[in-house]
């Protein structure tokens, strides 16, 4: 299995009235492919920032990110919009689709933009369309969706080009439960089914239990580790609060 993603020594200070801020404090871990990781925190412990770093939309003060060997801290502006289309898949927490597009043309328009056959395209969209089990709403816009259903819609825009590396970002923040728990089954058929390696930034236990790994950050460090290993989804999520009870986070709930 090879390192899909390597983060060495990571830093990201802001200036601020002559005080400096160490959002991320030297951080450092690798994701192998077909990881499902998950990142938490209380709000400030630099994991939104870190996300940010990674996914090339922040610049990070010190340090090394690997993507498949390549340091995408050294590339230029046109090298990264290149490595953002081709090696990144992003799922936010309001979705981002375009409201005058149907799903199914929400999904193509990742593939159009690296420049895929029209063939292609349709193939690709109906592929991932019934792997997700979407194909009943792929051809309704995103007003006439309910959350859920638009947010798994975002999930077949994300892998539907093969990223290296998929990057979620609270994508249960808007969700009711019901929703986020059918959007919980979709991200792990993605991982599952797909191959897909996931990083997850959440500050909810119950949506943390669906992933295999997860980093605990506190003041920019890497506080805790956990890996799922052979529990039950519950028994992590237990393992989880006691963590979270530690960082004195928020209480979480389990289905």
């Amino acid at each position: 299995m090879s390192t899909v993603l390597n983060v060495v020594n990571l830093e990201k200070f802001y200036k601020n009235k002559g005080s400096i801020t160490k959002a991320v404090n030297h951080i450092g871990f690798e994701v192998e492919e077909g990881e499902y990781m998950g990142i938490m925190g209380a709000s400030g412990s630099g994991k939104t920032t870190l996300l940010n770093c990674i996914s090339t939309i922040d610049q990070a003060t010190a340090g090394q990110i690997y993507v498949n060997g390549t340091d995408v801290t050294k590339m230029n502006e046109k090298s990264l919009a290149r490595f953002r289309r081709e090696q990144l898949g992003f799922i936010f927490q309001d979705f981002n689709l375009l409201d005058t597009l149907t799903g199914r043309d929400n999904i193509a328009l990742a593939l159009a933009i690296i420049g895929e056959k029209p063939k292609a395209i349709d193939r690709k969209v109906d592929d991932v369309a019934a792997a997700l089990g979407i194909r009943d709403i792929i051809d309704k816009y995103p007003y006439e969706m309910s959350g859920g259903q638009r947010q798994r819609i975002a999930c077949a825009r994300a892998i539907v080009t093969r990223p290296s590396l998929i990057l979620a970002d609270e994508p249960t923040g808007a969700l009711d439960s019901k929703s986020a728990g059918m959007f919980l089954e979709s991200l792990g058929m993605l991982n599952e089914r797909m191959k897909a390696t996931i990083l997850m930034v959440t500050h909810d236990a119950y949506t943390a239990s669906h992933c295999r790994r997860i980093l605990f950050l506190k003041d920019g460090k890497i506080f805790s580790e956990l890996i799922r290993g052979s529990d039950t989804r519950k028994e992590f999520f237990d393992r989880i609060m006691q963590v979270v009870s530690l960082l004195g986070g928020e209480k979480g709930h389990v289905a």
